[in-house]
């Protein structure tokens, strides 16, 4: 099932949700080195990634969003989708509520609780992780209809939404003779 909200040619939500879970993961990872070794340096880093993560993560929902809401209803994608969609609001609230509980301590060092929010935060990533991969590499979702071995590269680009006549779509590119593909696509 294709993306409904692409850029350059890919689903924007898979092209997002690298970078909450690498920041959020190395988030804890650098709190519990700078917790060890009582370098606030380290602490502070956590505290920034942690920001930075949960907005990123709360863009990256938007589009998954989107892409969930055009999967069929009944289908194994979409409860799946639900699952993934639902654990990670809880996994991005929960490194949240663990950044607001550090806003003022010394170093934005995460005491006991902070700590625990974010290490369970991160348990949940890994299962959503998981739901995520089962939604693209098992069931298809924001996987390219015309998918390949051998298929042309496509710089597609916009969000489509699907109506009653079909679905209107942004702007696509990538189907033309030259180095990218092998004819302009006609909006479809």
């Amino acid at each position: 099932m294709d993306s409904r909200a692409k850029a350059a040619g890919h689903a924007i939500h898979q092209q997002l949700v690298a970078y909450p879970l690498g920041l959020l993961t190395m988030a804890v990872l650098f709190d519990v080195i700078g917790l060890i070794s009582r370098n606030g340096s380290f602490t502070v880093a956590g505290f920034l990634m942690i920001a930075a993560g949960v907005l990123v993560g709360l863009l990256a929902a938007v589009f998954g969003l989107i892409d969930l809401l055009a999967v069929p209803t009944g289908t194994r994608a979409k409860r799946i989708g639900w699952m993934h969609g639902i654990g990670n609001v809880a996994m991005i609230l929960l490194f949240a509520i663990s950044w607001l509980l550090r806003v003022s301590a010394q170093n934005n060092t995460p005491a006991t609780l902070a700590l625990i929010l974010e290490i369970l935060a991160a348990v949940v990533a890994f299962g959503t992780g998981w739901l995520g991969g089962e939604l693209v590499g098992r069931l298809g979702v924001g996987v390219d209809d015309d998918a390949s071995l051998d298929a042309a590269a496509s710089l597609t680009t916009g969000i489509s939404f699907k109506h009653a006549q079909g679905a209107i779509k942004g702007p696509h590119i990538g189907k033309g003779p030259g180095p990218f593909g092998t004819g302009a696509q006609s909006p479809s």
